[in-house]
């Protein structure tokens, strides 16, 4: 059960509506993400085109994000978040087995950015929350930093590390709220890693 009341549309705020009406016009329904952050008025008029911005065209070529999103997911095992970035990517052209792999993190069939924005996504989520600034002011290994540095340019590495970065925030937030799935359950592959 959700930590919090879901709004339906009319209990959103004034503020929020016009957010409200382009989501809905998008997905067809109010997501249970947007139900929950409705309860804060005016957060959900800049959480969405924030998100928008950040998922959609950009610098970083979209399938590096969608790859990263479900990565994040699964490392910190959030049902809701994994089944909204599966059904992202896999309307994006991901195949199901590629989901598996990144699942799994089975990084031999990906290309070397991919490869290395997932070992990034994998050091934000895992490696540095237990980093102590005195030990490596970043949390992230030199050699990641590195080679992620030489492989992405200054636009692609500031989407890459939000995008790692907010999907660590939604897929907290998600499963501390817990949500009920609102899309198709994450495949199989990577729902038995959640």
């Amino acid at each position: 059960m959700s930590l919090v009341p879901l709004l339906t549309p009319d209990q959103f705020s004034s503020v929020d509506q016009p957010a409200l009406a382009q989501g809905v016009n998008t997905f067809g329904e109010v997501l249970n993400t947007w139900a929950g952050i409705g309860n804060s008025p005016g957060l959900f008029a800049k959480y969405l085109p924030f998100l928008g911005q950040l998922n959609g065209q950009g610098a970083l070529e979209q399938r590096v994000k969608e790859l990263v999103g479900v990565r994040v997911a699964v490392l910190n095992h959030c049902r809701y978040t994994a089944s909204h970035r599966c059904t992202s990517a896999l309307s994006k052209g991901v195949g199901v087995d590629e989901l598996a792999a990144v699942a799994n993190g089975k990084l031999e069939g990906f290309t070397e950015q991919e490869r290395l924005a997932l070992q990034l996504a994998e050091e934000m989520t895992v490696a540095l929350p237990a980093v102590p600034v005195e030990s490596n002011p970043t949390g992230v290994s030199t050699s990641v930093r590195d080679d992620v540095q030489r492989a992405f340019d200054a636009a692609e590495l500031v989407e890459l590390v939000m995008c790692i970065s907010v999907w660590n925030a939604l897929s907290r937030f998600h499963r501390v709220m817990d949500f009920e799935l609102d899309m198709p359950e994450a495949p199989a592959p990577v729902a038995d890693r959640l």
